[in-house]
């Protein structure tokens, strides 16, 4: 079991905690607000109203040498600098940050933070990315030009097996399970030998211009 530290109790703050919690993780959760403490109170281990840029309420609350810390201030920019640097004082090097902006983004990349994520921009790239070719239907940045996404089977490719379609060869991607709609049945790694149905969903890796291409056969 790990220790988790959510500062900011949001959307975005209160559903990662809900998660980690839900997993069996020990989470702390902080935030300003009582009402969103409280809400948030039977779905975390520890739920402290607190100023989340002090080190010493933090400590407090228990975040010292946490295994990780989400900070989640919403359009304070400067709290979640402050919230980090405090993350960092109590030992916590994993720190994942919620941003509004790319500025944002570079800011918090600057003082070492794990990861920044930019949900509103990451749904509109993955929206703009299904709506631009019928047989996507998820999309999710690895970076450097890399994705998964989840396509419906292509027509033409209904009936054959992997071996057949020699799709790494062809497209330049990778199968990484197929996905039995009707049965909500998920077989990772599938056998080349599988013979692909209309009902069945794949979930393919590689470059995005590789994955476009494959994207479009009919």
């Amino acid at each position: 079991m790990k220790r988790f530290v959510i500062i900011g109790l949001g959307n975005f703050g209160s559903s990662v905690a809900e998660a980690l919690f839900a997993k069996g993780h020990e989470v702390v959760a902080i935030d300003t607000n009582a009402d969103s403490v409280d809400r948030i109170a039977r779905h975390c281990s520890r739920a402290a109203v607190g100023d989340g840029k002090s080190a010493q309420m933090l400590e407090r609350a228990g975040a010292k040498d946490a295994d990780a810390g989400v900070v989640s201030t919403g359009d304070d920019i400067t709290a979640s600098i402050l919230a980090t640097m405090a993350l960092h004082d109590l030992g916590v090097r994993d720190v994942y940050v919620k941003v509004i902006s790319r500025d944002h983004a570079r800011v918090m990349e600057r003082i070492g933070v794990t990861e920044t994520i930019f949900p509103e921009r990451e749904s509109a790239l993955a929206l703009g990315t299904r709506m631009s070719g019928e047989a996507l239907l998820n999309y999710v940045q690895l970076g450097g030009g890399f994705s998964i996404q989840e396509m419906a089977v292509p027509q033409e490719w209904s009936g054959k097996t992997l071996r057949d379609l020699s799709l790494r060869a062809r497209f330049g991607i990778t199968i990484v399970a197929l996905h039995d709609v009707l049965t909500d049945q998920i077989t990772p790694s599938p056998s080349p030998d599988a013979i692909l149905k209309e009902s069945d969903t794949l979930f393919v890796t590689g470059r995005d211009f590789d994955l476009a291409r494959a994207a479009q056969v009919k």
